[in-house]
């Protein structure tokens, strides 16, 4: 395609030249035989077709020296941009390669020496599959010849996958790149930018181990703060609730055996009695706010139905629990997960939503656990609540993590919230 594009420049060259120069002498020769046949003697033929002559030629000279002048410049214009970018490139923080159509490469810049340990020497001419693990050079050759049959001028090579390079000394090391190709002389030409991300790569991997083990520690504060929370529920349920029933025991059996004409110490212990019930009610309750003993006695679906009805009487809004499959039972840690997001859920609600109608969804789909809780209430933004301190949604994201789970919570003023979790359940059927 180069030498078609020369071959068409140097005819146009011509075509300027001697074009003018071709008309002005048939001018000439014209000009002559009507001088001829106007009765000019022949010695003034001569003399006219010298001076045309010599016009024609010093035309054609300023023609040829304009064509030479230009042609030098551009010439000189082309080096010097040739000469910029090779500048550039030498200059380049980012390895540079370039490849012609069968995988050879021309160009080759510092940084891809420092990148790849190779001198300039030992690869230019050589293919590029000496740059690349031998695993991937099929994959590579295919990417490559896919992309020039795209007619696309350039694009990011691997996105958003990182890709891996090899160095001199057999050392694989991670890669971002972006290619792009153009045409040079009629060939057709593949330029590959690259850049070496070890460093990148190595952050982000100790990045994804130290938040793996601080998910793991928070699972396993969470989990000792359950036994903690299961242990003092059930010691205040046995011991506290069992001395509390005592005294309202014995405080009945001084009401009976009391002298019917003692009535001041008849209303004390009437109003013991009373405290007595009160108590015994509170007790219960910080109990089962604690850890219900039903979740441990008879696991997460009997303990949910208890969590929803207790709701709606506390807050007398209608609650509807629907689950599936019906006999559907969970081990932990996943029971004791599900129940307190449920619980934070009809928390929030409770106290932020204004609604009158939640509906609460505890289904099996596909290896994975789904809690869906709907309510009708104000609703608001999620956006703004992440700026904001929302513990509660927070605890739960952050329960449901440890799970391996996902949360979704979609919100809109005036329309309501929804919450879902999906949580697998695949580590727990292999823990059993």
């Amino acid at each position: 395609m180069g030498q078609t594009t020369g071959r068409t420049l140097s005819r146009g060259r011509i075509l300027t030249v001697f074009g003018p120069v071709l008309a002005l002498g048939v001018f000439t020769v014209l000009l002559a035989v009507l001088a001829g046949l106007s009765g000019f003697y022949q010695h003034e033929m001569y003399a006219l077709a010298s001076v045309a002559g010599a016009a024609v030629m010093l035309l054609a000279v300023v023609l040829f020296y304009r064509q030479g002048f230009e042609r030098r410049r551009s010439e000189a214009a082309l080096q010097s941009a040739r000469a910029r970018v090779g500048d550039l490139v030498d200059a380049a923080m980012d390895a540079i390669i370039s490849v012609d159509e069968s995988q050879r490469i021309v160009l080759y810049n510092p940084a891809a020496e420092k990148v790849f340990r190779w001198p300039r020497a030992a690869v230019l001419g050589r293919s590029l599959d000496m740059l690349i693990p031998e695993r991937l050079r099929g994959v590579h050759a295919r990417h490559v010849d896919e992309f020039g049959r795209t007619g696309v001028t350039a694009r990011r090579m691997g996105d958003p996958r990182v890709l891996v390079g090899l160095r001199a000394n057999g050392e694989e090391f991670p890669i971002e790149a972006s290619i792009s190709q153009h045409n040079e002389g009629g060939m057709k030409l593949f330029t590959v930018i690259l850049r070496d991300v070890t460093e990148r790569v190595r952050a982000d991997e100790e990045l994804r181990r130290s938040r793996e083990e601080l998910r793991e520690l928070a699972a396993t504060a969470h989990t000792i703060r359950e036994q903690e929370q299961r242990r003092v529920a059930r010691e205040i349920h046995d011991e506290l609730g069992q001395a509390l029933t005592a005294l309202k025991m014995d405080v009945a059996w001084m009401q009976g055996n009391l002298s019917a004409g003692i009535s001041p110490l008849a209303g004390k212990l009437s109003a013991m009695q009373s405290q007595l019930d009160t108590t015994v009610a509170a007790t219960r309750r910080i109990s089962s706010d604690l850890r219900p003993l039903m979740l441990d006695d008879l696991g997460l679906i009997p303990a949910a139905e208890w969590l929803v009805e207790n709701f709606s009487e506390r807050t007398g809004i209608p609650c509807e629990l629907q689950i599936r499959p019906p006999d559907l039972d969970l081990a932990e840690p996943h029971a004791s997960a599900i129940y307190r997001i449920l619980q934070e859920s009809l928390t929030n609600v409770a106290r932020h939503a204004k609604a009158d109608q939640v509906d609460v969804t505890i289904e099996q789909v596909d290896g994975s656990l789904k809690l869906t809780v709907r309510d009708n209430g104000r609703g608001f933004r999620p956006a703004e609540a992440r700026t904001q301190k929302t513990y509660g949604l927070r605890g739960l994201r952050e329960r449901t993590l440890q799970l391996g789970g996902e949360t979704r919570i979609a919100s809109e003023p005036g329309r309501g919230t929804t919450v879902e979790v999906a949580v697998p359940l695949v580590a727990e059927a292999a823990s059993q």
